[in-house]
């Protein structure tokens, strides 16, 4: 018999709306492990102004030993300061910024966090397209880039790659963005490109971001959730926050399948007519509890066991 998988993610919420938005990523990371079967302990310790309230101190030692001992980090804000002074403590390479919009469409961009971890960037890359749709484009004006990618593919058969120029990528991912699946560029580019995905003009459009590990946790959040001043209100919008848990399922703890099941239903409860009060231009309203619920009750049906409803997607 194959033995549960188990992993430990520290959770770390901060104040303002982050507590919120972490109450609803642990309820779907235990819904879809549940249903994929492995299990997820959520480990919650605090960090930046809410530590040095409590505590003293922004970064309490027990806050500290619990990110380095887990699996994987879950911040519910990126903008705490503190933030930096925990990633430089983990072996992170790559930087992901994954877009997902309209009804199927899903990018993922990714750049080296610095040059010598180019050549891991890459091979992680080719990693996530080998579990997505096996589709890579590059996007850079280096030839020694279009080099290191090439000897990449041929580690990877079955991986369509396209190289562009930055020139022709750009306004290709900002305007024909369903082309890519993903997307890898050099250091130079990377957070251009980054912006840009973000800036996609379709509706929905569900942001988050990850910072990838060789060697221990990465770090996975949502796009920057801004009204802090509604923080208690239940009127926070999820949807990046449960889109983080999702990459976070994927390139963090390698549970493509699970990942899959979160992703597709975040965006289909969008594409339904369900928005948050915080985002809500045409469709029905939600508070936070009401979106997640309607995530968490559509889970067996993105679940990848649900052949008829995979086919009709396609």
């Amino acid at each position: 018999m194959r033995r549960r998988a188990s992993y430990t993610v520290a959770c770390l919420a901060g104040d303002g709306v982050g507590p919120e938005l972490m109450a609803e990523a642990c309820r779907a990371l235990d819904a879809v492990s549940r249903l994929h079967g492995f299990r997820v302990d959520d480990v919650h310790v605090p960090f930046g102004s809410e530590a040095l309230s409590r505590w003293g101190q922004p970064l309490p030692p027990a806050t500290r030993a619990a990110y380095l001992q887990a699996d994987a980090v879950l911040v519910a804000v990126e903008d705490d300061p503190v933030l930096e002074q925990i990633e430089a403590e983990l072996d992170l390479r790559a930087a992901v910024t994954r877009v997902r919009f309209g009804q199927d469409g899903d990018v993922r961009v990714l750049h080296p966090l610095s040059a010598d971890s180019a050549d891991w960037t890459v091979e992680r890359a080719f990693g996530i397209a080998r579990s997505s749709r096996a589709s890579l484009a590059s996007v850079d004006e280096d030839g020694r880039w279009r080099e290191l990618v090439e000897a990449a593919a041929e580690r990877h058969a079955g991986v369509e790659v396209e190289h562009l120029t930055v020139a022709a990528g750009l306004p290709a991912l900002a305007f024909e963005p369903e082309q890519f699946d993903v997307l890898v560029t050099g250091s130079l580019f990377g957070e251009t490109l980054g912006e840009i995905a973000t800036s996609i003009d379709r509706d929905p459009l569900v942001v988050a971001r990850g910072r990838l590990a060789a060697n221990g946790p990465g770090v996975f959040s949502p796009a920057r959730e801004k009204g802090h001043e509604l923080a208690g209100h239940g009127v926070a919008d999820p949807s990046s926050m449960l889109l983080a848990v999702a990459t976070l399922l994927g390139e963090g703890l390698g549970e493509h399948a699970a990942a899959a099941t979160l992703a597709i239903a975040v965006t289909d409860v969008s594409n339904n007519g369900l928005r948050p009060l915080r985002r809500l231009v045409r469709g029905t309203a939600a508070t936070t509890r009401q979106f997640t619920d309607a995530v968490l009750a559509g889970l067996p049906a993105t679940h990848s066991s649900a052949e008829f409803f995979r086919e009709s997607r396609a």
